[in-house]
Order: structure tokens, then C-alpha cells, then sequence
């Protein structure tokens, strides 16, 4: 049977987080992006020994001393172990700095690879980390795909294997997230595409309001934003610039990204992840949440 927008807006009963909060303030959250630099884990390889640094277990309480903000979506890459004891210590952690889980990113994976193994890879990598994001409190993940330089992405394959790992998913109470972010494995429209293909509540957009600007232009960033939105349940990335390695700087329309979230009627949370290519990601965090305030209220 094909699920109408009407459908998902019912059943989402079906969801442990159903109920979102309704005050702007409580619909922010942090990711650990911006902050790579500073978490201790032996998969992140952006750490900078030069710079403090913290487990991700001091993160949550990080963010709300800095911020006042009590959600967090950190990367699976930042956690410094999957064992279920640390995966305890870090729920405690969260509990105890007054914080929730919103949404935990996972790195790339080949879903569309002409390599079968390849898929079934990235299907048992992502119900792993499903598992975790039921252990740590998580009510959805991120998933990023990725490709092969010169390969092009099948909605086929991918919605094949991602509709995989949604199902297990469903089974699992998680919903699994996709974001435009790669210009290639992951443009908006073949992941809506795929999205539609596997035709499920538990495989939904994640829409960034600035991914989609290079290497396009602002009426490509708008469309792109406004189809995600469509399929979106719980999560937005929001930054206001982008720093690309070849010098050039890409500034995001925030008025009009946040006029199109309320046109679509979107109630998740809107998570800032600061381009820190452009400076300290603390100070560019607590504009990002400014902003984002003003355009909520």
C-alpha cells in the first residue's frame, strides 16, 4: 500500500518521540561536528592534539554550559567505543547533564555499490548502529551514503538496501535519516528518489539548509530544501555560511529556509552545525542558535 503525506502525519504514534516540543528554545540541538577537533575517540580523525580535549561523554554538559541548549545528535565516529558498557556511561552522561539524544550521525556507507557484499556491508553497519541508538536513547540516526568515484547512483540498489536497514528500523522503534550532503551519492533528489522508492516511515529526509548551495547556486539550495522538507520528520541541519576547499564561500538564506520549514509544517528539531572552516565553532554555534531563534519566533 502507498503511504500518503496524510498517513505520515497519523501514525506518528508509531514513533517514541512523537511528541516534540513546541517552545523554539527546546527545538535546538547541537551535533558534535563543529566540535571534531576536540572529541578523544580512536575514529576521529579530526582530532587536534593541540587542542583540550573531551570524551564524548562530557559533551552533553558541554553543551549546555556553553549554550543552554539540552539535545544533542553527535557522530558515531566521536564515540570512543560501541562496547555496551560505554554505551551506558554515555546514556548516564546524558541523563545527568539534563540533556536528550535527538539524533545520532553515521558515516558512509556503499548502499548502491554493484558489489552485492558492499551492500550487505553497509545493510549490517547500519542495524548496528541502530542497535546503538537504541542503547544510548536515540530515537533516530543519519545515515550518509557513498559512492564510488565515476559510479553512478542507482535509486534501485540503494532503495534495495536502505529499505534493509529501514525495516529493521521499524523493528527497532529507530527512524533512519537522510541527508543532501555528498553532491553526488547524496543530491536531494536521487535521495528523495529513494525515499519514495522504498516508501516507509522509517526512512526519512534530513534536510540541510546548506549542503545543497555548492556546487549549485541559491534557486537549486531553495528547491532542494523545499523537496526535503517534504520528507522530513525530525531533524534539520542548520549553518548560515559554507567555506569550501577551493576558497569559494557560500552564504545560506535563513529567512527563507526557515520560512520554507514552516510552510511544510515541520515541528522536528533544528540542529546547528557550524561550517568551522570560518572560525571558532563556539561563538559561531551561539549565532547559529540566535538566528535561529529570531526566524522561530
Amino acid at each position: 500500500m502507498e503511504l500518503t503525506r496524510r498517513d505520515l502525519i497519523k501514525d506518528l504514534s508509531l514513533f517514541a518521540f512523537a511528541g516534540f516540543p513546541t517552545k523554539a528554545h527546546d527545538r535546538l540541538a547541537v551535533t558534535s561536528w563543529p566540535f571534531r577537533t576536540l572529541i578523544d575517540s580512536p575514529t576521529n580523525r579530526r582530532r587536534d592534539a593541540k587542542a583540550p580535549g573531551m570524551d564524548l561523554k562530557e559533551f552533553p554538559a558541554f553543551i549546555v554550559e556553553k549554550f543552554g541548549v539540552h539535545n544533542i545528535n553527535p557522530l558515531s565516529d566521536h564515540f570512543h567505543s560501541s562496547d555496551p558498557a560505554y554505551l551506558d556511561s554515555f546514556r548516564e552522561a546524558v541523563a545527568k547533564a539534563g540533556s536528550h539524544m535527538v539524533g545520532l550521525g553515521l558515516s558512509g556507507k556503499r548502499f548502491y555499490s554493484s558489489d552485492a557484499a558492499e551492500r550487505r556491508e553497509a545493510v549490517e553497519f547500519g542495524r548496528k548502529w541502530i542497535d546503538v541508538a537504541v542503547a544510548v536513547g536515540s530515537p533516530s540516526v543519519r545515515q550518509h551514503v557513498s559512492g564510488r568515484r565515476g559510479e553512478t547512483p542507482s535509486v534501485d540498489l540503494a532503495a534495495e538496501s536502505l529499505g534493509e536497514m529501514a525495516e529493521y528500523g521499524a523493528k527497532r522503534n529507530i527512524v533512519v535519516n537522510l541527508e543532501n550532503d555528498n553532491a553526488v551519492a547524496e543530491d536531494p533528489f536521487f535521495l528523495i528518489s529513494v525515499i519514495e522508492k522504498v516508501n516507509s516511515r522509517h526512512l526519512r529526509a534530513l534536510p540541510d539548509f546548506g549542503n545543497s548551495l555548492p556546487p549549485h547556486d541559491a534557486a537549486f539550495n531553495e528547491r532542494a530544501v523545499r523537496a526535503m522538507l517534504r520528507h522530513a520528520y525530525n531533524m534539520c541541519h542548520v549553518k548560515d555560511t559554507l567555506h569550501r576547499p577551493d576558497g569559494k564561500t557560500y552564504t545560506v538564506d535563513l529567512k527563507t529556509m526557515f520560512g520554507l520549514a514552516k510552510a511544510a509544517g515541520y515541528k522536528g528539531y533544528f540542529s546547528m552545525e557550524y561550517d568551522t572552516n570560518s572560525g571558532d565553532p563556539i561563538t559561531g554555534t551561539k549565532k547559529l542558535i540566535d538566528e535561529t531563534l529570531r526566524y522561530l519566533s
